[in-house]
């Protein structure tokens, strides 16, 4: 069923990365383009070996990008935006798992100025793959600490803002996999009013290149969550493990051999409490970073 139209569609823009979908990407682009003909379309084709270039920049309307080597499906996105003049951008993957009536679901609070930003939430019968489900739910754990709220969805890759909003974080967003939990943990920690949208994923159309069954790959992501995010937590885990231990052995040798703390144990503690002030000096800096960007986006406005 065609979804409904909906008014001053001409100033959305949907970003699309594609790295190898030469399999569904025709497809996709021509429904949104039959569905929404005053939208723009820009896929930026993230060095594929595929056919995926060519099989874009023949489908009418469409505005296609190149990287010549493969820079990551953050960079992908980060350099659709770029180009995007419109006040509203929304992310929309090349594979066909998305349905336009959801892209249109997505985007209308936005044009409508009802949110900043809204991410899509993948419901009950939405495909998904087994094996990516333990990395997944991890991450969302770790998310959902940092943001001290339920997360439906960390990282559909349907999702839309106002340009205004995520320009200014461009630079925090990285060139991999993970750009889309920065965003979801952005958004929120900076309080825009975002909003999750239920949605349905179909099954992807040929062979995923993300691996989140890969354990070091999920570790990367959460540490790099951790840093920017909520630093402190992460360095005091990590001054807790030197500090209680060295504090336990510190006094048992104390009372043990009544000559006062020994320098192994002392040694650890100044370590710990070092790693404690560093953690401080961290979370410091990232916060001033991240209202910096916040001051520009209000200077956008």
């Amino acid at each position: 069923m065609k979804p409904q139209k909906v008014f001053n569609l001409s100033d959305a823009t949907v970003v699309i990365p594609a790295y190898n979908e030469e399999e569904g990407i025709q497809n996709t682009l021509e429904t949104l383009k039959k569905a929404f003909p005053e939208i723009q379309v820009i896929v930026v084709n993230d060095g594929s070996k595929d056919r995926t270039f060519e099989i874009a920049s023949s489908v009418p309307g469409v505005q296609v990008l190149n990287h010549e080597l493969n820079r990551g499906y953050g960079a992908a996105l980060k350099t659709g935006m770029r180009r995007a003049e419109t006040p509203v951008i929304a992310w929309y993957d090349a594979d066909g798992q998305h349905r336009t009536e959801d892209l249109q679901k997505i985007l209308e609070p936005i044009l409508n100025k009802q949110l900043d930003v809204a991410i899509g939430a993948r419901g009950k019968g939405s495909a998904f793959v087994a094996k990516r489900v333990p990395g997944k739910i991890l991450l969302r754990f770790i998310s959902q600490l940092i943001a001290r709220r339920k997360i439906p969805d960390l990282n559909c890759g349907l999702r839309a803002f106002r340009r205004d909003v995520i320009i200014p974080y461009l630079p925090l967003l990285p060139n991999g996999f993970s750009a889309s939990a920065t965003t979801t943990l952005l958004m929120l920690k900076r309080g825009y009013h975002t909003r999750f949208i239920p949605v349905h994923a179909d099954p992807r159309v040929g062979t995923s290149t993300v691996k989140m069954s890969d354990g070091l790959r999920t570790m990367m992501i959460l540490y790099r969550i951790l840093i920017l995010f909520d630093s402190f937590l992460l360095f005091f885990v990590v001054a807790m493990l030197q500090v209680l231990p060295a504090l336990a052995y510190s006094i048992y040798k104390a009372y043990q051999d009544g000559l006062g703390f020994p320098v192994l144990g002392a040694t650890i503690l100044t370590s710990g409490l070092i790693t404690l002030g560093l953690g401080v000096l961290s979370q410091q800096i990232n916060e001033i970073r991240q209202e910096r960007l916040e001051s520009s986006s209000y200077e956008h406005r």
